[in-house]
């Protein structure tokens, strides 16, 4: 009818169609990067208008961060109150997680892509990158910590190192895999390089390498 207002879309309807909008942009920022990939790229993909998605997200910058945060949520989703347990568990989660990302390759590629992006300068991502690794640094040094309560262990010097190390090995495993997933076992190498770690800061021996 010719005057009459358009009924605004329900809630429900609106979150599917952000929810479209941050898949394509997985996928986008994964293949092309956050700079390659452009917002009428996502909207076309999505069947909208460069406009329409503006309408939903502001700007590219607060998309990527959307996507970002939804890779988060996604890691934690299963876990009690929606965050990582403490202790040895969050061990456990960590390879948990690693094992899950080698079914979700489209996720983990943009993660990869955006967090190597993230260390030139004025990168939208940069902040979210540098305050995520130093959130995770800190869970998994208070993790090994209660770990070392635990078995009436003095908290050694290498926590700070193998905190640092394990993201390290998550990440570079990561572009092994989707290099060549033939080649790499995801969980399994990850699993492997935790186990190590952890065992390394709890029960220390001589280093090999050392003359």
């Amino acid at each position: 009818m010719a005057g009459q207002r358009r009924q605004p879309r329900s809630r429900p309807e609106t979150l599917a169609r952000r929810r479209d909008i941050v898949d394509a942009a997985v996928e986008i920022f994964g293949s092309k990067g956050f700079t390659g990939g452009t917002l009428q790229e996502i909207a076309d993909q999505v069947g909208m208008t460069h406009a329409g998605i503006l309408h939903h997200f502001g700007s590219k910058h607060a998309l990527l961060l959307e996507v970002l945060t939804h890779r988060d949520e996604t890691d934690v989703a299963d876990l009690e109150e929606q965050h990582i347990p403490d202790g040895m568990p969050l061990f456990r989660h960590l390879v948990r997680t690693a094992f899950i990302n080698a079914h979700r390759a489209g996720i983990v590629q943009a993660y990869v892509v955006l967090s190597a992006e993230s260390v030139t300068d004025d990168h939208p991502g940069r902040d979210f990158f540098q305050k995520r690794y130093e959130s995770l640094r800190g869970e998994i040094a208070h993790a090994f910590a209660v770990v070392c309560a635990e078995r009436g262990i003095d908290e050694p010097e290498t926590i700070g190192y193998a905190s640092a190390a394990i993201l390290a090995v998550m990440d570079g495993l990561q572009v092994q895999w989707l290099l060549d997933p033939s080649a790499v076992d995801l969980g399994r190498a990850t699993e492997f390089a935790i186990e190590a770690i952890v065992d390394s800061v709890l029960s220390p021996a001589p280093s090999p390498l050392a003359e």
